[in-house]
């Protein structure tokens, strides 16, 4: 296991005493907690802070913040069923209010992932106009597992899968390498593995609380970070002041109720597509209707994965696969999709016309997220099926029923042969203030989801006529809702989203 620190740095780093926070408030295990050990904050490259989609206008404000911040290290148990065993370290920013005579409390971070990082998740929004740091201390950390806190990495291989039609054998083989990458990956330090959780991580934010001296903490997560959020409400619920969640998972925590959600939102935004092109077919040449859009695309798609066509520049294997992944993207993208698919009609190859390029030629990504994080994360609390067969029966279900986005629809469980036990952490109302955001179009966290999270939980619901995931915080006249409500706990009903393309 690697115990990570933050590191050493250069001049250009802030450099703060080593001093401990105000006396902690106990946790919930009854055990005072370790104090915050306060180091010298990481130095960032130009390199580093553009790989997290900052924009060289951002540096200076960024690096300005920066120097306004603390870095430290707060010791925690690995295992809170044994608060006196192993200990691990979560790291943890913290951007005081500047002002201080008015400040509210602390708010803490999460983006999701699971295994995102949140470790410069507030000064990042504060870049970006969401300015939450006059009354509160921003309190940004990477969860067990992730970034600078206690991690361990497995040799996860990529999946090894060839570009044309999913076969029931290729299916099949694609499962026995995940189960035995999975099984290989659990084996490699379960005592530390195990305990990646929504709950653990939660009891882990209420040990920053105790230790940063706060009765109660505040909390703003995205994606898995709502997960989280409602976790920690449910376990904490009267140590939490205020609560924003935006793009929200749903309660249930299976696999195979995720699939299903987002297969049907998938295809709502492919429609939506479909139709924004044909308004353009002077343009794309796609169809003057949205159905005839939706026949060509599934030709295309369907074609594709019978005879897949390589570009050798800038080597792009594209088969159906690839274009429901396309066709599933959030309305930022239209413009290039549509021009992608434009260009398809009549491609031949081996050099890729500059949109196919643009929109195919990426790598895989796995969103800034950890691996091995990720993978523990999600399969210690799946509790879906994790057997081949109702596995493939569901996908050939959703390819018949959405014969475009279907393609992209997962075939094999991703935790299959994941050994460790399932953490059942139910969610329930109560705690302090709660606000939900929910985007009636987006695909990665189906607004279905959030409803039936609303109907769990409770909390003030915000219905964002979007389908871009967490963009609350990028919308100015939601950002300032947004900032409104942590200051004065004041909900709304409504919020802007991000306009599709002209």
């Amino acid at each position: 296991m690697n115990h990570s620190t933050v590191p050493g740095v250069g001049l250009g780093a802030l450099l703060v005493s080593s001093v401990v926070a105000s006396p902690p408030a106990v946790a919930e295990t009854g055990v005072k907690p370790a104090s915050i050990s306060w180091q010298q904050c990481p130095e960032y490259s130009d390199d580093e802070l553009r790989s997290r989609g900052l924009k060289e206008k951002e540096f200076a404000k960024l690096r300005q913040l920066l120097g306004r911040t603390q870095c430290g290290t707060l010791s925690v148990p690995q295992d809170y069923s044994d608060p006196g065993g192993t200990q691990i370290t979560i790291a943890l920013t913290r951007l005081k209010a500047t002002d201080q005579k008015r400040r509210i409390g602390s708010l803490a971070f999460n983006p999701g992932g699971p295994g995102g990082s949140g470790y410069l998740m507030p000064i990042e929004l504060v870049t970006k106009g969401v300015s939450l740091d006059e009354r509160y201390d921003l309190i940004g950390f990477d969860p067990r597992g992730v970034g600078r806190s206690t991690k361990t990495a497995c040799a996860l291989s990529p999946d090894r899968t060839q570009p044309g039609s999913v076969t029931k054998e290729r299916a099949r083989r694609l499962y026995d390498d995940t189960a035995a990458r999975n099984q290989a990956c659990a084996r490699s330090n379960p005592a530390f593995l195990k305990q990646l959780s929504a709950a653990n991580v939660a009891r882990d934010i209420d040990r920053i609380r105790a230790a940063l001296g706060e009765r109660k903490i505040s909390f703003y997560g995205i994606s898995w970070g709502t997960w989280l959020g409602a976790v920690l409400r449910s376990l904490h619920g009267d140590k939490v002041h205020r609560m924003w969640l935006d793009s929200v998972a749903p309660p249930e925590r299976g696999r195979d109720h995720a699939t299903g959600l987002r297969a049907k939102a998938a295809d709502r935004g492919f429609q939506r597509l479909a139709a924004w092109i044909a308004e353009r077919d002077g343009t794309y040449g796609l169809g003057a209707s949205r159905k005839q859009v939706v026949s060509t695309l599934t030709a295309m798609r369907k074609s594709y994965d019978a005879e897949p066509l390589t570009f050798t520049d800038p080597g792009i294997a594209l088969d159906g696969g690839k274009v429901a992944q396309a066709a599933g993207r959030s309305s930022a993208s239209w413009p290039d999709v549509a021009q992608a698919f434009k260009e398809l009609v009549d491609a031949e190859g081996p050099t890729a016309p500059p949109a196919v390029r643009k929109v195919f030629g990426g790598g895989p990504s796995d969103g800034g997220s950890d691996r091995t994080a990720n993978l523990a994360y999600i399969c210690n609390e799946d509790s879906g099926s994790r057997a081949f067969e109702p596995a493939w029966k569901a996908y050939q279900q959703i390819l018949e029923r959405y014969p475009v986005t279907g393609r992209s629809s997962t075939y094999v469980p991703p935790c299959a042969g994941w050994p460790l036990p399932v953490d059942e952490s139910p969610v329930k109302r109560g705690g302090g203030s709660l606000m939900l955001s929910g985007h009636r179009y987006e695909t990665l966290a189906p607004y279905e989801g959030t409803l039936a999270m609303h109907k769990a939980i409770g909390g003030g619901l915000v219905s964002i006529d979007d389908d871009v995931h967490g963009s609350a915080t990028r919308i100015p006249g939601c950002i300032a809702k947004i900032v409104s409500y942590f200051e004065t706990g004041r909900r709304t009903s409504t919020c802007p989203g991000s306009p599709l393309p002209s």
